[in-house]
């Protein structure tokens, strides 16, 4: 059996070289496709069938790495060691090469590895209550990815028979004269590292930087991009925000709940009004307020009593920010509607009397016809924001399929910046 075998091999080893790299090319597609089916596949079962997103998001990089490795090994062992032979010259240039990419791709695994399992680690030694930021990596893991590429690189370049000590020191003198001419891009660099430290926001949060007010979209390594309320991207070089005083809206409290914002309500009603039925009516409404979270528990007080009216302030907490706008417009118009119910007087700032004699039945007619449209649009505008919402979730599965085409991933992608806007949209206009 052992001498068919071989005579197999003496064989195929004594065929044109074309027809040896056609075996070759079909043996490397073989390979790519068991890896695919036979390890990628089950991979991804498996790690979508977990809780933890980190796998998820690991998943894609190292099954590209591992088609790169298939393919490095098909094309060393089989096009140059089977096909030239050991002994050609080829074979000597392309070795170092090989050795070369491989130590690359090793230091991508780790480094791809580091940058999502890192924060993973971090967060298990983390403090519940503090404040984390999800928009970039932290200084640990920069420094840690640094170091791995360093390292690579080095030792690639030793492979090839290159110095990068030497390299670095003859460009020591040419990289001082570089360094003095772009300072100013040096010193945004250097606080986009301090602003990973400091950590005053992440990508999503509402700040306000120099009469700039927006949501922050980017935090990048020589500015910050806020889009604020008319749609319009403001860049912030990073020198400024380091430099200047950053109030964030959207860090909601100490137990460390980023997107948390608070709504402050304040109601004027009759002097005449009994304060305990007034807050307690209050109470009711931002309890029954769809948008309003139950920890911290809604608060009524009674802020002032002012020249016409007793001022009763409304405390409540909403869970995303990007909804201020609609519980806001929520809760004013349920408090016009339960006072009239429970006979709860809005004083006006007059001593003339009203009655409803002044109002004739047409325009009594037009005002209710007004309000049943007005309700009609809101209930349109409530549906097309959950829609959108959902659209989006939708989305953020889809992209998850690692067999994605690339043509269909960048139209995901496109039609989730529409939803983004459009909901933007209506937070902006407190629809």
């Amino acid at each position: 059996m052992l001498v068919d075998y071989q005579d197999y091999l003496d064989e195929i080893n004594a065929l044109n070289d074309y027809i040896r790299l056609a075996i070759a090319i079909v043996l490397i597609a073989l390979a790519l496709f068991v890896a695919k089916y036979a390890l990628i596949r089950p991979w991804w079962r498996f790690v979508t069938s977990t809780e933890a997103d980190w796998d998820d998001y690991l998943h894609r990089p190292l099954a590209n790495r591992t088609y790169a490795l298939i393919l490095a090994i098909g094309s060393q062992w089989l096009a140059i060691r089977w096909i030239l032979g050991t002994s050609s010259s080829t074979y000597e240039t392309s070795e170092p090469l090989f050795a070369a990419f491989y130590v690359i791709l090793s230091a991508s695994i780790l480094s791809v590895s580091i940058k999502h399992l890192i924060p993973v680690l971090m967060d298990q030694f983390s403090a519940q209550g503090s404040v984390t930021v999800s928009g970039s990596n932290s200084i640990i893991v920069f420094f840690l990815r640094t170091v791995v590429w360093f390292a690579g690189l080095y030792f690639a370049l030793n492979q090839l028979g290159i110095e990068l000590f030497g390299i670095l020191a003859s460009l020591a003198v040419f990289s001082l004269i570089i360094g003095l001419a772009v300072q100013q891009t040096l010193g945004n660099i250097v606080n986009s590292f301090l602003l990973a430290i400091d950590r005053p926001f992440e990508v999503g949060d509402r700040i306000e930087v120099e009469g700039t007010w927006g949501s922050v979209v980017s935090v990048g390594i020589l500015s910050t991009k806020v889009l604020d309320r008319d749609e319009r991207l403001v860049v912030i070089p990073n020198n400024t925000l380091v430099q200047s005083k950053v109030t964030n809206h959207a860090r909601g409290g100490g137990d460390g709940v980023a997107r948390r914002i608070s709504i402050v309500l304040d109601v004027g009603v009759d002097y005449r009004e009994d304060i305990d039925h007034v807050k307690y009516t209050l109470l009711q409404l931002a309890k029954e307020c769809p948008y309003v979270i139950e920890k911290p528990e809604p608060r009524i007080l009674l802020h002032e009593l002012a020249d016409f009216a007793k001022i009763f302030r409304v405390y409540t907490w909403v869970e995303d920010y990007s909804d201020e706008y609609v519980a806001r417009d929520w809760l004013l118009r349920n408090i016009d509607e339960r006072f009239g119910r429970e006979n709860i007087n809005i004083p006006f700032p007059t001593s003339v009397e009203l009655s409803d004699s002044v109002y004739e039945q047409a325009e009594v007619t037009k005002q209710r016809t007004a309000k049943r449209k007005m309700v009609q649009e809101r209930k349109k505008l409530d549906e097309s924001r959950l829609n959108a919402r959902a659209e989006i979730e939708d989305i953020n599965e889809k992209l998850k399929d690692p067999d994605l085409s690339k043509k269909d991933r960048t139209a995901l992608e496109e039609r989730q910046r529409e939803l983004n806007t459009l909901l933007s949209q209506f937070d902006r206009d407190g629809n």
